[in-house]
C-alpha cells in the first residue's frame, strides 16, 4: 500500500531522532485541530500522543502542541495544508502532504527536491489514488480474527501487518492495516479501540489505484528518492504506488 515504502526505506536510511521528534509534535498539533485535543475522542490524537510518548517526549511537549492545536490559550495553530503530486524515478506516482507556516518557502523546495530525485517529476497524478481512511491497530489476542473485526468496525478492507513491518505492532499480537472510506474513519476507529484493538494510526491517506513493476535495483532507487522527500521539515506523509 502507499506507505509501504517505509519499510524498505529503512535499509536506506533512518531519520534523525530530532527531525522524528518535531514530525511526531506538528502531527499531535494537526491532529488535534482537525479533531479536538482529547484523545479519548480523537483517534488520531491518541495515535500521535502514543508515538510520541514512546519517543519519550515530554509531557508538557506533548501538552503543548495539543493545545496550540486545539487552539486552547494564547498559542494559535497556523500552520497550512499542501498536497504536491509528482513522480518518483520509473514513473511512480507520488503524494506529498505537507504542513508549512509558510508556502511560499516551502513549495519551492519540494520541487527543487522532484529536481533533484533522479528521474524525478513534478505532475499531476492524484486520479491514480484513492483517498481513503487508514487504520493500523494490534489485538494481544494472537487469534484475533482481522476479516470479523473489519466487518464489525465497518471497514471496507483489511490485511495483516506484522511488527516487521510496523515497529509499533509488538511481536506475538496480531497486527492489522484497516481501510476505511474517507467519511468512516473516525467510527471505525472508535469501534476497534473499543473492542480490544490498540490503535496505532489513524489518518487519511493515499492508496494507489496500480503499482508499476520494479525490479530490486529500482526499488531501491525509488526508496532513496523518497527518503529525499520525507527528510524535509516541512513534510508531513508520502505516498507512493509501490507495494
Amino acid at each position: 500500500m502507499g506507505r509501504q515504502w517505509l519499510q524498505a526505506k529503512r535499509e536506506v536510511a533512518g531519520l534523525k531522532k530530532g527531525q522524528a521528534v518535531n514530525k511526531l509534535v506538528k502531527e499531535i498539533m494537526v491532529a488535534a485541530k482537525l479533531g479536538g485535543g482529547d484523545p479519548a475522542g480523537n483517534a488520531r490524537l491518541y495515535a500521535a500522543v502514543e508515538k510520541a510518548r514512546k519517543q519519550s517526549v515530554t509531557r508538557d511537549t506533548i501538552e503543548r502542541a495539543i493545545r496550540k492545536g486545539a487552539g486552547i490559550g494564547s498559542e494559535k495553530l497556523e500552520l497550512e495544508h499542501v498536497v504536491f503530486e509528482g513522480y518518483a524515478p520509473h514513473k511512480v506516482p507520488v503524494i506529498v502532504e505537507v504542513q508549512t507556516d509558510n508556502k511560499n518557502r516551502t513549495a519551492p523546495e519540494i520541487r527543487v527536491l522532484f529536481k533533484r530525485g533522479q528521474l524525478g517529476a513534478a505532475g499531476s497524478n492524484k486520479f491514480l489514488f484513492d483517498h481513503v481512511g487508514l487504520v493500523e491497530a494490534h489485538h494481544a489476542d494472537p487469534a484475533a480474527d482481522i476479516e470479523a473485526a473489519a466487518i464489525e468496525a465497518g471497514a471496507q478492507e483489511v490485511e495483516p501487518l506484522s511488527a516487521a513491518q510496523n515497529d509499533d505492532i509488538p511481536e506475538g499480537a496480531t497486527g492489522a492495516r484497516f481501510t476505511t472510506a474517507a467519511a468512516d474513519l473516525h467510527a471505525v476507529s472508535q469501534w476497534l479501540g473499543q473492542n480490544g484493538w490498540n490503535v496505532v494510526t489513524s489518518e487519511l491517506g493515499y492508496v494507489a489505484k496500480s503499482f508499476p513493476e520494479l525490479n530490486e535495483e529500482d526499488r531501491a532507487q525509488v526508496g532513496e528518492f523518497l527518503q529525499l522527500l520525507q527528510d524535509h521539515d516541512d513534510v508531513h506523509r508520502v505516498w507512493a504506488a509501490v507495494r
